[in-house]
């Protein structure tokens, strides 16, 4: 069954992401009114994480951002269609880095990164920085139900010397890596929730405690990589520019978690700034008034 959704669905896809931009974004725009008036996606949830975040807001002003995000988030799912057969040049146009000379810096030094970022304006394209950079690179993500659409992503990535791995292989392989001497540049978008039982620290997020992932702090820790965080902005359809911040090359003269806080307030300053750029159909405060006595 598996195979049969994949050759069916695929085809149709190809041809989407070979479509210039101008129609991907009239597709876009109709797929926008079928999702958010007709089918309504996931917005009582988008409504109440933004009541959540926002209480001092009106409705009106909800009502404003949940339909700017909405066309944000159909843009996205075309985007990330288009990175089927969008061209390396077309990309590196339209994912610009302002100033990937830090990392290069960090190559000279020999050192591995963590890189923290958060849910917001485009993660799906971040894989071209491995065009930049001579770090081999790592994006810890949740398999796909689908093992054929998980192929597909897998290629995707690997084109610009991107490996998707698990949770549960990330320390093996990385341990592995840093054995080798290997320079690797590892990913984590880190702003969701993690599971209660799983849980190991809480910290407010946009005023709400809830618990938050600590994992890719842990590994910079133990492995001696350096840590930073890539603030992403949406600079207008289809085109978006990321800047490395907080760069710190010695992890272990850190409190611990403080490396976290200060990511997840980067991530905070980024929803102020434009909250429609967030991705809000996540339940991330759904633990909020669960943490153990």
């Amino acid at each position: 069954m598996q195979f049969l959704v994949y050759i069916l669905v695929y085809p149709l896809l190809w041809i989407i992401s070979i479509l210039p931009f101008r129609l991907l974004y009239f597709l876009s725009d109709g797929f926008y009114i079928l999702l958010y008036y007709i089918i309504g996606y996931r917005k009582k949830v988008v409504t109440n994480n933004l009541k959540l975040a926002f209480p001092e807001k009106t409705n009106q002003e909800i009502s404003l951002i949940r339909k700017r995000f909405y066309h944000h988030l159909c843009d996205m799912m075309f985007e990330a269609i288009k990175s089927i057969t969008i061209s390396e040049a077309e990309m590196q146009k339209r994912y610009v880095f302002t100033n990937v000379e830090e990392i290069h810096k960090l190559e000279k030094e020999n050192r591995s990164i963590v890189l923290f970022m958060g849910h917001y304006a485009s993660w799906e394209w971040i894989f071209i920085l491995q065009t930049h950079v001579n770090h081999k690179g790592y994006a810890v993500y949740k398999r796909l139900s689908n093992k054929y659409f998980d192929a597909l992503v897998k290629r995707i990535r690997a084109k610009y010397n991107s490996h998707l791995i698990t949770t549960k292989e990330t320390f093996s392989i990385l341990i592995k890596a840093k054995e080798n001497n290997e320079l690797t540049f590892n990913g984590f978008v880190f702003d969701q929730s993690p599971k209660l039982n799983k849980a190991v620290y809480w910290q407010e997020f946009m005023g709400i405690e809830v618990p938050v992932h600590v994992g890719a702090e842990i590994l910079a820790k133990r492995l001696d990589m350096v840590t930073l965080f890539l603030k992403v902005k949406k600079v207008k359809r289809g085109h978006y520019e990321a800047t490395f911040l907080d760069i710190n090359r010695n992890t272990k003269d850190y409190a611990d978690f403080e490396i976290t806080d200060l990511a997840l307030k980067r991530v905070e300053e980024q929803i102020n700034e434009a909250p429609e750029y967030y991705f809000w159909t996540h339940k991330r405060w759904k633990h909020r008034g669960q943490k153990p006595e």
